[in-house]
């Protein structure tokens, strides 16, 4: 197996991987309600996590690799702001969904994939440069998707009923993974670079805060257990700063 080959299965291990979050979907509880509660606030604590200690501190490395400390913090501040920017537009964009728990799936697939091309493109990069940095980072990967995936599965299955749905929606949510390697392959595989993947990361950490924030986490507080949600969100917060 070549290089190039060999890159493509890394990332399509990592990207599908978010299938995993299926898990909650196929076990019956009892407590429907404390599911859905639990596994919003974990998915909201992991996202904050990654995006405050990977995403972030990562994309200053490299930035400050070629721009001054000034200028490193205006391109982070600019970049996570049309990322908050344009995840509050998604979020407008399907304001009229009346259900708030399908529409919270919607919303975090359609985030997540735009998270995850750029994720993809990372991976991918990385291989191709450095078979064990680059698994190493698929790893990383693999254990944060399995949370996001949680956070599309469960608002989908419990607001349709439809494993099939949970399924495909975070199904393609995962392999958008494997889109970002092709589309690397293609047309960026001679242009990555240190501010491209900075840039990519930044934009990233807006998007993921934006929904952990003002997404996730408010809607697992509607839930009667507070408690819970409080608990889950740490728990999720501390389990991935393990894996960063």
């Amino acid at each position: 197996m070549n290089n190039v080959t060999f890159s493509f299965l890394i990332t399509f291990i990592a990207g599908i991987s978010t299938l995993l979050g299926m898990i909650p979907v196929l076990i019956n509880f009892k407590n429907t309600k404390n599911i859905i509660n639990a596994s919003l606030a974990f998915a909201s604590g992991v996202m904050l996590s990654v995006s405050l200690f990977s995403l972030l501190p990562e994309s200053i490395n490299l930035l400050s690799k070629k721009y001054s400390l000034l200028a490193t913090i205006i391109l982070i501040i600019i970049f996570a702001l049309v990322g908050v920017f344009l995840a509050s537009f998604i979020d407008k964009i399907f304001k009229r969904i009346d259900n708030k728990l399908y529409k919270l799936g919607i919303i975090n697939c359609i985030a997540l994939m735009i998270h995850n091309i750029p994720e993809g493109i990372l991976t991918f990069s990385t291989t191709t440069a450095d078979i064990s940095l680059g698994i190493t980072l698929a790893l990383s990967i693999m254990f944060h998707n399995i949370p996001e995936g949680i956070s599309i599965s469960i608002p989908i299955y419990y607001s349709t009923k439809s494993k099939l749905k949970a399924f495909f929606y975070t199904f393609i949510s995962g392999i958008s993974e494997l889109l970002g390697a092709f589309i690397t392959y293609i047309f960026l595989y001679h242009y990555i670079n240190y501010t491209f993947i900075s840039v990519t990361l930044a934009l990233t950490f807006g998007i993921m805060t934006y929904i952990s924030i003002f997404e996730l986490f408010p809607n697992s507080l509607k839930y009667e257990n507070k408690k819970l949600s409080v608990i889950a969100f740490i728990l999720g917060f501390i389990f991935m700063l393990f894996f960063k």
